[in-house]
């Protein structure tokens, strides 16, 4: 790309008709989130009577849950490319659709083929979402609130993990003797899907891509739908102009890829989201109930116990966002994996040390939930914010496809290889393990993440390309 100097002051954003606005934006496209969210978590209730239902044996059981996993990481990449193509906007559209269809599909599938198959769009779906939702969301903000707009998808994703663990709990507890149980428990996504569907079909596209498809006109539109009419000028020069060098760039997509300070920044992307699994969060998302059986709980203890790690993850995240545009990224992110190692070691310590009493098992459920609380306070939000801040604009969608295709290959090995891994060494080693990944995630952040707080998106990639290249 060329190197030249945009030197357009914008002035501070302001509240008003546009802020709500905005507000309304973000709402809408975190449906997306909640999805996300709903159709990860509602698996951990729903799996027991689905194998009873479809006669599933544990190779199967194993396949239909990981195929949702294996096809986000496709839906990543895809809709990464599909997004730089067509649109952000657009493609949260189609996403709705794969939402509805994979949903419905899921609910009347009458065997765990049919079932595999519509996991997997929905895995599309979700993947797709993972990419696409935190980049809108950046892209139509303003840098003082994009900290706390961006991780509001966040939020949405905890809720909706938090809301399959409470609408399982209570769908069993009412029908749980009926074979049908868990279609139920699958269904209820069907209504945010229609609700992201319909939202988006009245909201803008991002004005960033528009500009970036010389659709000036249509970009300032949209900025001043959701900025003061000083500040969408003032901030569509300072796009216009980042857009107009890109443009006079003939190289294609490929060569901007290859380019050292944009695959610096990949690789730095791509380590981020697979330290971020590496801290083992999912493993407790997924099996929650079965860990705390391994520690020492009955089931139906467990199954009470693991609604507080759904808890743990929205206090988390609501006490994140109150922090996340007063505190420097780095700074966040790295105290982060500090408290999470932390956890990770009184875990398997209290595992390893602490005689077999009554409330060894309570003292597992406390670390367990306090790391839960930590990680989603501060690296779980981050991640997914500093990702959506940090690549160039003519390869955001797709190099966001690549960290986030890295981040859910992550989970699918890790969320392979727990149960096993508890099972040969116990819950005390597999602890220790995820400690020494986390000493090891601590210092590359320090080394390598750059910071990204105040600072517009086309400042930061200014920055960037003079400090790397």
């Amino acid at each position: 790309m060329l190197e030249q100097t945009m030197t357009t002051e914008t002035p501070l954003d302001t509240e008003g008709d546009h802020a709500r606005r905005l507000n309304l934006i973000t709402v809408i496209a975190c449906l997306g989130g909640l999805l996300f969210g709903y159709d990860t978590g509602v698996i951990n209730g729903a799996l027991e009577p689905m194998k009873a239902d479809l006669g599933m044996s544990p190779a199967i059981e194993g396949f239909v849950v990981s195929i949702l996993i294996f096809a986000a990481a496709i839906g990543a990449v895809l809709g990464g490319r599909l997004a730089d193509a067509h649109g952000r906007r657009h493609n949260i559209l189609l996403l709705s659709l794969l939402f509805i269809a994979g949903t419905l599909g899921c609910v009347f599938a009458p065997s765990w083929q049919v079932l595999a198959l519509f996991r997997a769009v929905l895995g599309l779906a979700v993947g797709g979402a993972s990419a696409i939702v935190p980049i809108y969301l950046a892209e139509v903000s303003p840098h003082e609130r994009r900290g706390s707009l961006v991780t509001r998808n966040e939020v949405m994703i905890v809720s909706g993990q938090f809301a399959a663990f409470v609408i399982n709990a209570l769908i069993y507890s009412f029908w749980g003797g009926h074979e049908d149980v868990w279609r139920w428990m699958l269904a209820i996504a069907v209504l945010p899907a229609i609700a992201l569907m319909i939202g988006m079909l009245r909201m803008p596209e991002s004005p960033r891509w528009l500009s970036m498809q010389d659709r000036n006109d249509e970009a300032l539109e949209v900025l001043q739908q959701v900025r003061s009419p000083e500040r969408a000028v003032a901030e569509m020069r300072e796009v216009r102009e980042m857009a107009a060098i890109d443009r006079q760039d003939p190289s294609t997509i490929l060569a901007d890829l290859a380019q050292p300070w944009v695959k610096r920044l990949i690789w730095i992307g791509i380590a981020l989201g697979v330290f971020m699994q590496l801290t083992g969060i999912n493993s407790i998302m997924y099996y929650g109930s079965q860990l705390l059986q391994d520690a020492g709980f009955s089931s139906r203890a467990a199954v009470i116990g693991n609604t507080l790690y759904g808890l743990a993850s929205l206090a988390g995240i609501l006490g994140g966002i109150m922090l996340i545009n007063r505190l420097d990224r780095r700074t966040m992110l790295i105290g982060g994996f500090v408290l999470t190692t932390v956890f990770h070691l009184l875990v398997g310590l209290s595992a390893y040390f602490m005689p077999d009493v009554a409330a060894k098992p309570w003292v597992i459920l406390c670390f367990t939930v306090l790391f839960v609380l930590a990680m989603q306070g501060t690296i779980g939000p981050l991640v997914w914010l500093i990702l959506a801040e940090m690549f160039p604009l003519r390869v955001r969608s797709f190099a966001m496809g690549i960290s986030v295709f890295a981040l859910w290959i992550t989970n699918a090995t890790v969320a392979f290889a727990f149960p096993p891994l508890v099972a040969a060494v116990g819950i005390g080693a597999t602890f220790f393990g995820f400690a020494v990944l986390g000493v090891i995630a601590i210092a590359f952040m320090a080394a390598l993440v750059p910071e990204t707080r105040g600072k517009t998106l086309e400042e930061f990639e200014q920055e960037m390309q003079a400090r790397m290249s």
